[in-house]
């Protein structure tokens, strides 16, 4: 697998950039900004590691727990009452959760062949 060349890594960066930077335009609360931040700048750093070294699947596990995380935020932060950090946190969220798992079964291949002397392990 080459590096910067897998698309779902792209849209894990592009959810965790969009979470971070909506604090600016939707209205927040100190929780939410923290939990918008602060996943959204995890999603990006391991979005960013997996397309420098790809077949990693831990970052791809990482990357599903940010995103569920950041899903679940608004409930465990207690912020559901300001609708645009919601919404943004349920959609950033889901989007990193399903490119982060249309990537792990890519993930473990490569990560299965590069242990296996090319040969997935069945």
């Amino acid at each position: 697998m080459k590096r910067w060349n897998r698309w779902q890594d792209y849209v894990v960066v592009a959810a965790g950039l969009y979470a971070a930077l909506s604090t600016m335009w939707t209205s927040q609360q100190n929780s939410s900004m923290v939990m918008m931040i602060g996943c959204g700048v995890l999603l990006m750093a391991t979005g960013v590691w997996n397309l420098m070294s790809p077949g990693q699947p831990v970052a791809e596990w990482v990357q599903i727990v940010l995103g569920a995380l950041l899903f679940v935020s608004p409930w465990v932060a207690g912020y559901t009452a300001h609708s645009a950090a919601t919404w943004t946190s349920w959609i950033a969220g889901g989007v990193a959760v399903i490119a982060a798992v249309m990537a792990l079964q890519p993930s473990m291949h490569e990560h299965a062949e590069g242990h296996h002397g090319g040969m997935a392990a069945h």
